[in-house]
């Protein structure tokens, strides 16, 4: 599934909180000589995404959708400080750039699960998300209302229920916010998002992100990705900032990822590591025993650790590790992904570790635990073979 990721991060953050947007792998069509298993997958029968509007407060209206756009960086800075306004202009008028947004962003604790949130202005922010997702405008209404929106996975697999009360830690206060929604908004580690206004209230750095979608039909774009970079470089020092590229593009076959698949002993090792984990609880976040458990990509990733494996640690980036196959020629030691959100359609939210004869090893959602089970097909994308080479350049 997608879970946080706990990797470095740049400013208030202390861990990042972007890395990619969503996996563009080859999505493989539904085997239909096989049927989907009682056990469906993670959240696929849930529907509903949004909450009703709180009748007690005054309608929020924000600005209908305009031009929607993926962005592809992100400027992070550091200390405690906002982008600078000088910064924030220069890549504005960058030819190819369509879009820059300044946000607040920090690793919060909500309801108890340490995630990535975002302040912003749901008018305008809204451009900058998936497609299921910016085209709602009562969820927008909800997070301009004081609500906070929750990755669809968090809500599924996390067990954070919609319309509940959560309390919320972002910065310097916590506050008791209601999950107005189930939503993705297409950057990893990104798994809470509220209002500007609601960021002050929990003392969230102000404007401390920006960022940039380029112009998908400009032919000023290539150009635009080396001058954002001498921008930030001059105007945001290293030491006080970072630029982190949100680019979903990833071809297997240039990263030098190919014929340099896993040994039979590094498999075995792995899945004898995983198996030692059975039992375990699921824990949103979890990598390791004194989390009190894992979640699918942080067991995955300790697995195949234990065989001097480097995974990355999300299950979207998990999945680009090589090459994707049908399960038709699945193997054992294969990775079988997932892609059930629907606020976000194709992106990767579910990873598993295959273990031959339909049996997959796996760590399935809040109140389960890690166990062996038959593999489902209900959202299933494929299996993807690890390449030791492309996991090293997911990794990092």
């Amino acid at each position: 599934m997608r879970v946080p990721g706990r990797r470095a991060v740049p400013a208030v953050i202390g861990v990042a909180i972007a890395t990619v947007l969503s996996v563009d792998v080859a999505i493989l069509a539904e085997q239909a000589t096989r049927r989907p298993s009682a056990e469906s997958a993670q959240g696929a029968e849930r529907t509903e995404l949004v909450a009703a509007a709180d009748d007690r407060r005054i309608s929020q209206e924000v600005a209908p959708l305009g031009r929607r756009l993926d962005p592809q960086f992100m400027i992070v800075s550091r200390d405690r400080a906002a982008v600078p306004d000088e910064l924030l202009e220069k890549v504005r008028r960058i030819e190819g750039v369509a879009a820059v947004e300044r946000v607040d962003g920090a690793r919060a604790e909500l309801a108890g699960k340490e995630v990535g949130i975002f302040g912003v202005d749901p008018s305008t922010f809204r451009n900058l998300t998936p497609k299921p997702t910016a085209g709602h405008d009562g969820l927008w209404r909800n997070i301009a209302a004081g609500d906070v929106a929750v990755s669809f996975v968090l809500g599924s697999d996390g067990g954070v229920e919609l319309n509940s009360r959560v309390p919320v830690s972002g910065g310097s206060r916590a506050n008791q916010v209601r999950v107005g929604a189930y939503a993705t908004m297409g950057i990893g580690d990104i798994d809470a998002v509220v209002s500007k206004a609601t960021a002050r209230r929990l003392g969230m750095v102000e404007d401390n992100v920006l960022l940039v979608a380029l112009d998908p039909k400009s032919a000023k774009s290539t150009k635009a990705t080396g001058r954002i970079k001498k921008a930030v470089g001059r105007l945001v020092p290293k030491k006080t900032g970072t630029l982190r590229t949100l680019d979903p593009s990833f071809d297997f076959k240039s990263s030098g990822g190919s014929g340099s698949s896993l040994s039979a002993l590094e498999i075995r090792t792995a899945i004898n590591a995983g198996m030692t984990k059975l039992g375990m609880p699921y824990v949103w976040g979890g990598e390791s025993d004194a989390e009190g458990g894992y979640d699918c990509s942080g067991l995955l990733q300790w697995a195949f650790r234990q065989a001097g494996i480097r995974l990355p640690r999300v299950a979207e980036d998990q999945a680009r590790t090589g090459p994707v196959v049908p399960f038709e020629q699945a193997r054992t030691g294969d990775l079988l992904i997932w892609a059930n959100d629907p606020t976000a359609p194709g992106r990767i939210s579910h990873i598993a570790l295959y273990l031959g004869g339909d049996e997959m090893l796996v760590a399935p959602r809040t109140g389960d635990v890690i166990k062996i089970q038959k593999v489902y097909f209900r959202g299933f994308r494929g299996a993807v073979r690890i390449d030791r080479r492309a996991a090293v350049r997911m990794a990092g």
